[in-house]
């Protein structure tokens, strides 16, 4: 078992604080449209920290649970690429100019990282206290699996989204974004602005992910640490991420088969981890290098097919998958 010492702890927060801090100060305090040159330079600097990372602390901790990390920061990577997806979803449908999307992107990465400490700490306990909740986890990978597979051409619906809906229900919106507000006053009234309900749209849609990605890493870790600073480091770099590969996220066409196949064999793995624990020595278990090389197999076979798929037929658009059936989409069809 991992063990972290509170200096460790409080060093590796202040890191991610700091890095925090710098991307909110990038995204927030010099809002700005972000070219390629820039969002690819930010992207590389943030892989390679989550690397240098990585090899120090498997130097550190060994390179057991420095293969866990790795693997866990790959998967958590590969998922933020589709939450990514669903981040351009909300933007196009709420037409967020583009000056003011580095803005809700790094807001949007402060919640999603917030969510996830509140579930990887649930998580841990879970884990801890009830051995049987490796079943539970797998079996909630293996059905979120099957219906991301089912539903793998269609886009969230954003406008049925609950909180959305009663915050235009509920709530006073300007037509307008304001000068990048959330809240203003307009002849006196107090009102907000598209901005609140993108963040509300943003927030939800991080709480459905983190259902997912906690489970989907404690699948290839049971170390809470280990599962912290690979969801850190995976989100860090998601504001300069998007901003680079949002070109390239159209051509992506089987991007949420890869993910359906990938949370699938998660889900066994934790199923039969739980059935070797608690039922018998004899069922087998998958070790973390074999998760390891296959997660990566199947980001590379997807990313090639798509591209090559994408290629022969240019008119196709990849989707980013749904949970559940998109009415719209059904009386349209």
């Amino acid at each position: 078992m991992l063990e972290v010492t509170a200096l460790g702890w409080t060093l590796t927060i202040g890191v991610i604080v700091a890095l925090l801090a710098l991307d909110l100060t990038l995204g927030v305090v010099r809002p700005h449209v972000v070219g390629f040159r820039e969002a690819a330079g930010w992207s590389i600097f943030y892989i390679a920290v989550a690397i240098a990372f990585g090899l120090v602390f498997a130097n550190v901790a060994g390179w057991g649970f420095g293969t866990e990390y790795f693997a866990g920061y790959i998967v958590e990577k590969s998922l933020s690429v589709d939450n990514l997806f669903v981040f351009v979803i909300i933007m196009s449908t709420f037409a967020v100019p583009e000056r003011y999307q580095q803005e809700v992107l790094t807001f949007g990465i402060i919640i999603a990282l917030v969510l996830r400490v509140i579930f990887i700490a649930l998580g841990a306990t879970l884990l801890n206290l009830f051995s049987f909740m490796f079943l539970i986890f797998g079996l909630i990978l293996i059905y979120t699996a099957v219906q991301l597979f089912r539903h793998r051409d269609e886009d969230p619906s954003i406008e049925d989204n609950a909180l959305v809906k009663a915050g235009r229900r509920l709530l006073p919106v300007t037509e307008d974004y304001v000068d990048g507000k959330m809240i203003t006053r307009i002849d006196g009234k107090r009102m907000v602005t598209p901005l609140f309900l993108v963040l509300l749209a943003i927030g939800s849609t991080d709480i459905l992910f983190a259902l997912d990605s906690i489970p989907a890493v404690f699948g290839v870790t049971e170390e809470a640490y280990i599962v912290f600073v690979a969801n850190a480091f995976a989100l860090l770099g998601l504001r300069a991420l998007f901003f680079l590969v949002k070109g390239l996220l159209d051509r992506l066409v089987y991007l949420s088969t890869g993910l359906a196949v990938i949370l699938a064999f998660i889900g066994v793995k934790l199923v039969l981890h739980w059935a070797h624990k608690d039922l018998s020595d004899s069922v087998p278990e998958v070790g973390t290098p074999v998760s390891l090389a296959v997660i990566i197999g199947i980001l590379v076979v997807t990313t090639v097919a798509s591209l090559i798929k994408s290629g022969r037929n240019p008119s196709l658009k990849a989707h980013a998958g749904s949970l559940r059936s998109n009415p719209e989409r059904e009386h349209q069809e």
